[in-house]
C-alpha cells in the first residue's frame, strides 16, 4: 500500500508535468496570434493603401484642371470627403495646412514644430495613437503621401522634415 505522502508526492509531479505542458502550449499559441495579428495589420495597411490609390486615380481621371488660387477662399472646407476626392492635395504657394485632413495637418505641425527630421515611430505617439507596427507603418504612408504632395520632405530614408518652400517654411529656414 502506497503511503498519503507518497501519493501526494506524486499528484503534485503529474499536476506540475500538466501546467509545464499547458505553459508550452500557451506560448506556442502566443507566438501564432502575433503572427497572425502582424498578417491582419499588413493586409489592412494594403487594403486601405489600394482604396486610397484607386481613388485617387479616379479622381485624377475625372478632375478637371482647376486653376491655381493665389488665396484660398475663406468659406472652403478644411478636409474634403468622399470617395474620388484627393483628401490630401498638392502644395501650392499660398495653401494653407487647414486644407488638409485633421490627422495630415497634425503631422504636418508636429513635424514643422521639431528641431530636426523626425521618423514615423516619434510621430505616432505625438498624434495620440498607440506605437503599434500597424500605425507606425499608417502614419509612415502619409508621411510618404505628404512628401508626394510637396508638404515635406524626406531628405534621409525614413526621416521627414518639413518642405523648404512650404508651410512654415522660414521657421525651417531660420534654423
Amino acid at each position: 500500500m502506497v503511503s498519503l505522502p507518497e501519493e501526494l508526492q506524486a499528484r503534485e509531479a503529474a499536476a506540475r508535468q500538466r501546467v509545464e505542458e499547458l505553459q508550452a502550449e500557451a506560448a506556442e499559441l502566443a507566438v501564432r496570434l502575433e503572427r497572425a495579428r502582424a498578417d491582419l495589420s499588413r493586409l489592412e495597411i494594403t487594403r486601405e493603401t489600394v482604396a486610397q490609390v484607386l481613388a485617387e486615380l479616379s479622381a485624377a481621371e475625372a478632375a478637371p484642371e482647376v486653376p491655381a488660387r493665389d488665396e484660398p477662399e475663406t468659406g472652403e472646407a478644411s478636409a474634403p470627403h468622399g470617395i474620388g476626392v484627393m483628401a490630401v492635395p498638392p502644395w501650392r504657394e499660398g495653401l494653407i495646412t487647414q486644407v488638409l485632413p485633421d490627422v495630415y495637418r497634425d503631422i504636418v505641425e508636429i513635424v514643422a514644430d521639431a528641431p530636426g527630421p523626425l521618423q514615423a515611430k516619434q510621430i505616432v505617439p505625438r498624434i495620440g495613437l498607440e506605437a503599434t507596427t500597424a500605425k507606425i507603418e499608417g502614419t509612415r504612408g502619409k508621411l510618404k503621401r505628404l512628401v508626394e504632395r510637396g508638404w515635406l520632405d524626406e531628405n534621409a530614408p525614413g526621416r521627414f522634415t518639413l518642405a523648404r518652400h512650404g508651410p512654415g517654411a522660414d521657421r525651417v529656414n531660420s534654423r
